[in-house]
């Protein structure tokens, strides 16, 4: 990805350069640098915004709640989960708008607000279940243990 990189910058492919940026931000996520990862993605987002690519914009704001996540900064991933739910409804990315619902669900559930958290993970397992999303299984297992049904 730091290959991918030079080479995007070189060329001046920007949304090849924000691409890099974020699998770098999501590489070092999976190796547990998650402030390193955080600093790509926020400047995968800049470029994002720049050229004004909403789909891409919204996945790494949602990269970046599930980051904050990974700190235990729920409020902070809460803030990042609704600014990408905003995007995906914008677009009308279902996908992600289902994704966004199932993040906030989750978040919402640590901050000691069941009551939010299944609305939204509601609202998640009827749109996965509308576009046949293999995450429903998730959002219903997320369901049940909130509600004590496991």
């Amino acid at each position: 990805y730091e290959r991918h990189l030079e080479i995007v910058r070189e060329i001046g492919d920007r949304r090849g350069e924000g691409a890099a940026l974020g699998n770098l931000g999501n590489t070092y996520t999976e190796l547990g640098e998650i402030r390193r990862a955080i600093e790509f993605h926020e400047q995968a987002l800049k470029i994002f915004r720049d050229i004004g690519d909403r789909r891409a914009e919204g996945q790494v704001l949602g990269n970046l709640g599930n980051a904050y996540a990974d700190l235990g900064e729920t409020r902070r991933a809460i803030e990042f989960h609704e600014q990408a739910l905003k995007v995906s409804r914008d677009i009308g990315d279902r996908r992600g708008e289902g994704i966004s619902l199932y993040n906030l669900g989750n978040e919402l559930a640590k901050a000691g607000e069941p009551g939010q958290a299944i609305t939204r993970l509601q609202e998640a397992l009827k749109i996965f279940e509308e576009i046949e999303a293999p995450h429903a299984d998730q959002a219903r297992a997320a369901l049940a243990r909130l509600k004590g049904d496991d």
